[in-house]
């Protein structure tokens, strides 16, 4: 016997709760301030851009000027030295009256071989993506602890920091450092400011086929992701966003992985596995 279905009660959806397979509706973040590292380019402008049209109050920083108008404030720093990190962060406050959300987003590393590599070299990249994000974020735990609501931090890690990373062996040194880093204040700065890492997979940007080779290679490396493509700076910018939304209230020393399903293990590619490049 069939019994007829009760009508669903209606509701008021929030802005925020409307989700679409093609439609992305970022969180309304109107009246918060954030700080993106390494702002002017690449991902971390799509991070800068992404906190902009969900309301945010933004500013961004880097070593250099960038070659355009942002739209955004900018402030210049060498991260890497506390006294620049620590004004970087204050500008934000003097500019915005607090800071909400600092995204480490700053790093990189040309290739080097291990081998020969000079001690200078390996302590300008373990400068850059360790102690700088460690230096924004101390200024920044140091204003957040003292406003209303607390703050989160995002620092930005990579594929590099979880597995081996011949090639850059000092990147990957201090990315798994930041990664945990990222648990370890999520622990001390707890409860008022929540640490989180968003580890970021291959990535697609306008210099891709500089940062992975021809089209041939970027093909090949995208036949081995799982979803069949590279990861978008719009991923990895509704990850942060969704960091700093009230959805999150509960994820602090959490790291969340943008790879697109990960890399298949070597023998599986041996064994015509989708999605591993055979």
């Amino acid at each position: 016997m069939l019994f007829p279905l009760a009508p669903l009660p209606r509701r008021n959806l929030t802005r925020r709760q409307i989700r679409c397979h093609h439609i992305r509706v970022p969180p309304d973040l109107t009246g918060r301030a954030v700080v993106v590292t390494g702002g002017t380019k690449g991902l971390g402008r799509a991070l800068a851009t992404a906190f902009k049209g969900a309301g945010a109050d933004v500013l961004v920083c880097a070593r250099n000027h960038p070659d355009d108008d942002l739209g955004l404030p900018f402030v210049a720093a060498d991260l890497r030295d506390p006294a620049q990190a620590a004004a970087a962060i204050d500008a934000a406050c003097e500019q915005f009256g607090r800071v909400d959300v600092v995204v480490n987003n700053a790093g990189g590393s040309p290739p080097a071989d291990a081998a020969d590599v000079s001690p200078r070299f390996v302590e300008k990249i373990v400068a850059l993506n360790l102690l700088a994000p460690f230096y924004v974020a101390q200024r920044a735990n140091a204003v957040m602890q003292c406003q209303d609501g607390g703050g989160l931090i995002v620092n930005i890690g990579s594929l590099s920091g979880h597995r081996g990373s011949p090639g850059t062996a000092a990147y990957g040194a201090a990315k798994a450092g930041l990664a945990n880093l990222t648990r370890s204040l999520a622990m001390e700065w707890a409860p008022k400011v929540r640490v989180n890492t968003v580890t970021v997979g291959y990535l697609e940007t306008e210099q891709v086929e500089t940062t992975y080779g021809d089209a041939a290679t970027v093909a090949a490396i995208t036949a081995t992701i799982p979803i069949g493509r590279l990861v978008r700076v719009d991923d990895v910018a509704a990850a942060c966003l969704f960091l700093a939304s009230p959805d999150a209230a509960a994820i602090t020393g959490a790291n969340i992985t943008v790879d697109g399903g990960g890399e298949p293990p070597p023998f599986q590619r041996l064994r015509g596995y989708p999605h591993a490049g055979g």
